[in-house]
């Protein structure tokens, strides 16, 4: 069994771990327990009622929080010099080609966003084995491959998130950071649960929503009741 340190034992005397507990009141126990000297992010835990084996099942897709993730996005936008320009003039930290490709062929990956064009899509390609298993791909279903590199740059700094179930059917995002007021907090969850149900696979068989969890960076998790959003709406 893995052995926990003083602070996280402390803090879950705080609540009933074994208590399904509204989204609302979770906010604001997962706020109560962010007792790290940095601002934690707050992340939920979906586990789906789904085979990611099965391509028909693979929940997949992208969402705009209202109130943004309290993080300054890195954005890379992959394009050839006519769009270089739109790029940076809609916020992109960087812009370019070649000598990004060959930067991220040397290693560096230090951004959370690339984006690209369509027409550059054949070249960064050929880096998918360095973006894939970093999560850096552009992808047309996410929005990331297009010729409308301002809006996308856009969307991604105002707080637009991509998610993906993973191979155990769990799906993790951050949808904020833990000093966010409880309302921005909670807005945000349920604007991120409403996608993850809008895009339930209808090959999917059984209770979609097995489970969710909040936590805090450096916190324990915290049960929800899925029920809860129901009732809010």
């Amino acid at each position: 069994m893995k052995k926990r340190g003083k602070r996280y034992n402390s803090l879950i005397k705080n609540y009933n771990q074994k208590q399904l507990f509204s989204y609302q009141d979770a906010v604001a126990i997962v706020k109560k327990n962010a007792k790290a000297k940095f601002d934690e992010s707050f992340d939920i835990a979906m586990k789906l009622g789904v085979d990611p084996r099965k391509a028909d099942q693979l929940v997949r897709g992208t969402v705009s929080l209202p109130h943004g993730i309290g993080k300054k996005v890195r954005v890379l936008v992959l394009a050839k010099e006519a769009k270089e320009k739109e790029a940076l003039d809609a916020g992109a930290d960087y812009a370019g080609l070649e000598d990004y490709l060959e930067k991220i062929k040397s290693g560096w990956t230090d951004v959370d966003v690339i984006i690209s064009t369509p027409d550059v899509m054949g070249e960064v390609g050929k880096l998918g084995k360095i973006l894939g298993p970093r999560g850096l791909m552009p992808n047309p279903k996410s929005g990331t491959v297009t010729f409308d590199v301002a809006k996308a740059v856009q969307e991604v700094k105002a707080g637009k998130i991509e998610y993906r179930v993973d191979k155990t059917g769990n799906i993790h995002a951050s949808v904020g950071k833990c000093s966010f007021p409880e309302d921005k907090l909670a807005e945000n969850i349920s604007v991120f649960f409403s996608s993850i149900m809008k895009a339930k696979p209808q090959t999917a068989k059984g209770k979609y929503v097995k489970s969710v969890n909040f936590s805090s960076t450096m916190g324990p998790g915290v049960s929800v009741n899925e029920l809860s959003f129901q009732a809010k709406d």
